[in-house]
């Protein structure tokens, strides 16, 4: 994946011990992140939507957008995350385009998984 070979060498990777919270819905922006080891759990309304694992990225909606956390991220196992700041997201996308179409992808997967699962809910 390429958030992987993106941050694998990162010198401010961190270590994060399973069931740590990483952010919570309604939190200010801050950071993006990268999941070099380990899964990330992504909850809506206290129902876990996504598993993000190694080589994965969460948290992009923010920097795009700019409005507050729509989720919670917590560390479903031992995990090794890279955060990016949205200075450096800008540089990655500048200077590595397959970054940017990396996140848009990312992004268009997740809607379309929230919209079937709309679907369902709503046939049901």
């Amino acid at each position: 994946m390429i958030a992987t070979r993106l941050f694998e060498h990162a010198s401010d990777a961190k270590p994060v011990a399973a069931g740590t919270t990483i952010f919570n819905a309604g939190d200010e922006r801050d950071y993006m992140y990268a999941v070099l080891e380990g899964e990330v759990d992504i909850a809506v309304n206290g129902r876990v939507v996504e598993t993000v694992e190694s080589g994965g990225i969460f948290g992009e909606m923010a920097l795009i957008d700019k409005d507050r956390r729509t989720a919670t991220a917590v560390a479903r196992t031992d995990a090794k995350i890279v955060a990016v700041d949205e200075r450096r997201f800008l540089f990655l996308i500048q200077q590595t385009p397959n970054f940017a179409l990396h996140v848009m992808r990312v992004l268009s997967e997740r809607l379309r998984r929230m919209d079937e699962q709309f679907v369902r809910v709503t046939r049901a």
